[in-house]
């Protein structure tokens, strides 16, 4: 244990085999894996274990996407979260001569990440509607008007419950309901890459430094000053873990 750096990094629980039984991150490694040894909901984990190796990083970024990479590459047996998603959801926002629509489309058939006009990334579309659902109660939307049901001569059916302000049938002016619309889609936008092409995240850690190529919210590569050596990553399609990840420091320019 003595030899674990207080560092960023990510650190790996090895067994009998070749594959590793955990991965994690932490900006404090020897601090992260004693934590492990002492919980006891681990026992099965740590009674497989035979080592822990682990990798320094320069900042927690590089430890958040070196982590997100291995365990989808690696598919360690005691990590349930960050394995390789499925085909993603989520809602494109068109705009028709009544205003505007919501629709659930499937990741594939979009730009996502490079788009504009879509919200959410869901796992599903029966998750994407749920949340619309949800969205539409806190804010007193329209179901027929999301798509979400039909809507008779009397209107739809939350405006017999009074959670609809009537856009349906033209009590509520269409445009103050779909303003109500872009307000409550506005936290689970899909940022559309803000670059004209690749840009660089820099982190630096005592002495030394480490360079994240990116590029359309993928990650292409790190250069390391340590080893003095540059790593690739293999092309990905969009991973939302990745975006995830990204999104703050390429938005808010942090690092």
């Amino acid at each position: 244990m003595a030899a674990l750096p207080r560092t960023s990094g990510v650190y790996i629980f090895k067994g009998e085999g070749t594959l590793p039984l955990y991965v994690g991150k932490s900006v404090d490694i020897r601090a992260r894996v004693m934590s492990h040894l002492r919980a006891a909901e681990e026992v099965r984990m740590i009674a497989q274990t035979r080592r822990i190796d682990f990798i320094e990083t320069a900042g927690e970024l590089g430890a958040l996407l070196l982590e997100s990479r291995m365990i989808k590459d690696l598919s360690p047996l005691f990590n349930i979260r960050l394995r390789r998603s499925r085909g993603l959801c989520t809602l494109l926002l068109a705009t028709s001569p009544q205003g505007l629509v919501p629709h659930v489309v499937a990741g594939r058939s979009v730009a996502l990440g490079m788009q504009q006009g879509l919200y959410g990334l869901f796992a599903s579309a029966h998750a994407a509607q749920s949340c619309l659902r949800g969205l539409a109660d806190t804010h007193r939307l329209c179901l027929g008007l999301l798509g979400l049901e039909k809507i008779s001569r009397r209107g739809c059916f939350g405006l017999q419950l009074k959670t609809c302000l009537g856009a349906c049938v033209g009590i509520e002016d269409r445009a103050a309901h779909d303003a109500r619309l872009l307000e409550a889609l506005q936290d689970l936008q899909v940022h559309a890459w803000p670059h004209p092409g690749e840009i660089e995240l820099v982190e630096e850690c005592e002495g030394w430094q480490q360079r994240h190529r990116v590029h359309q919210w993928r990650h292409l590569g790190t250069w390391c000053s340590k080893l003095n050596r540059y790593t690739e990553w293999p092309a990905e399609h969009f991973d939302l873990d990745t975006y995830k990840i990204l999104v703050k420091p390429v938005m808010l320019g942090k690092n």
